[in-house]
C-alpha cells in the first residue's frame, strides 16, 4: 500500500462546477498522494467524469481550487495541462482512426518537442536528434505495454480492446506525473479488464505514475486502488481503502437506492 505520509502529488479543495442551477460538483475536496492509485466512484451522474473535466481544464470550476506539486492550477489553460505532467484517456476513445498505432503515440510526444517551424522544414541535426529520441521513447512504450503487433496497423482495424490500450500508450507516451483514467474497462471483457489492471499495476510500480481512475467495475477498482473516494450527485459520499467505500451505508443506498438494506 502507498505510503500516505507523503505530500500530495494533487489536491481538489472545495471544487465546484454549477451549469444553470445543476450543481454537477458541489464542494469536493480531496488529495492523492504521490505513487497511488486513487479511485472515484459513483452512480451515473455522479460527477466523475465532470471532476475530470475540471482537473484538465476542459471546464472552468465555479468555486474551488485545483493544485499539482503544491501549484495552483485552477486557471491553467487545457493546453498546458500535458506539459505539467498531467495526461488522459477518455470514457469514449479518442484517436485519429485513420493513422497507425505508432502514429498516433508521436502525437503523445507533441509536449516534448522543442523545435520550431524553420528548424523542422530544415530537418536540421537537433530535429534529426529530437525525432530520433521521440520514436525511441515510443517504441519503449509500445514494448511496456505488448504492442508490438499493432505498431503498423490503422486504429480503424483495431478491436475495441486494443484500441483502449492504444489510448493509454499515447497518454504514457507524453511522460505524465499523474494519469487521469477515464473508466478503463468500460467495453471491455473480463480477460480484458485483468490486462488492464495488470498495466494499471505496472504503470504505478514501474514507471512511478500516480494515478486518478473514474470506474464503475468495482472488481478492478479493488485490484488495483488504494483509496476510493465516492460521491454521488456531485457530492462526497465516503473515502477510505475500497473495502471501506464499499461497506458504507450511504454509497449502498446512493447505488441501490433508499429501500436498500443497509
Amino acid at each position: 500500500m502507498t505510503d500516505t505520509t507523503t505530500s500530495p502529488i494533487f489536491a481538489a479543495r472545495d471544487l465546484a462546477i454549477h451549469f444553470g442551477g445543476i450543481h454537477a460538483v458541489d464542494g469536493v475536496t480531496f488529495d492523492v498522494n504521490t505513487g497511488e492509485v486513487y479511485t472515484i466512484v459513483g452512480p451515473n451522474g455522479a460527477g466523475k467524469t465532470t471532476i475530470f473535466n475540471l482537473i484538465s481544464r476542459i471546464y472552468d470550476p465555479t468555486g474551488g481550487k485545483l493544485y499539482f506539486e503544491g501549484s495552483d492550477i485552477t486557471s491553467v489553460p487545457p493546453d498546458r495541462v500535458a506539459g505539467l505532467g498531467i495526461a488522459r484517456t477518455f470514457q469514449n476513445i479518442e484517436l485519429f482512426e485513420h493513422a497507425t498505432v505508432l502514429q498516433n503515440l508521436l502525437v503523445g510526444r507533441h509536449t516534448h518537442r522543442r523545435s520550431n517551424l524553420l528548424s523542422d522544414i530544415l530537418f536540421l541535426p537537433s530535429v534529426r536528434r529530437a525525432e530520433h529520441e521521440e520514436r525511441k521513447k515510443v517504441e519503449e512504450v509500445i514494448d511496456f505495454l505488448d504492442l508490438q503487433h499493432y505498431r503498423d496497423q490503422m486504429i480503424a482495424n483495431l478491436p475495441y480492446g486494443a484500441r483502449k490500450v492504444v489510448e493509454l500508450a499515447r497518454a504514457l507516451c507524453t511522460e505524465p506525473k499523474l494519469l487521469l483514467l477515464d473508466e478503463p474497462a468500460s467495453g471491455l471483457n473480463v480477460e480484458e479488464t485483468e490486462d488492464m489492471a495488470f498495466w494499471i499495476e505496472d504503470i504505478k510500480k514501474d514507471l512511478g505514475v500516480t494515478v486518478i481512475m473514474v470506474e464503475h467495475d468495482m472488481s478492478l477498482v479493488s485490484q488495483v486502488s488504494d483509496r476510493v473516494l465516492a460521491i454521488n450527485n456531485g457530492r462526497m459520499l465516503a473515502e477510505g481503502t475500497p473495502s471501506e467505500v464499499q461497506n458504507n451505508a450511504e454509497v449502498i443506498k446512493a447505488y441501490l437506492g433508499d429501500d436498500a438494506d443497509v
